[in-house]
């Protein structure tokens, strides 16, 4: 199992909000558990489902902004 701590910054765009949130909804498609937090969203699963979800956040973010960095810490550590 890996945790992910990921935060996404919308550049460009008056709808930052928007595009965070409908990136997160990707997250219910993905075989994740994830909780949300004020500044990041922490992900925790197997392997190749938490690799996949960052992409889905990503790609979305893509898709209804434009422009976005997306920071993520990785951790394979039982505390995290």
């Amino acid at each position: 199992m890996i945790h992910a701590e990921v935060t996404l910054y919308p550049l460009k765009t008056q709808n930052a909000s928007r595009v965070i949130n409908n990136s997160i909804e990707t997250l219910d498609q993905e075989s994740v558990e994830y909780e949300v937090g004020s500044m990041a969203t922490h992900v925790h699963g197997n392997e190749d489902s938490v690799w996949n979800s960052l992409k889905s956040l990503f790609d979305q973010a893509q898709t209804s902004g434009g422009e976005v960095s997306m920071v993520v810490t990785i951790t394979n550590s039982a505390k995290h």
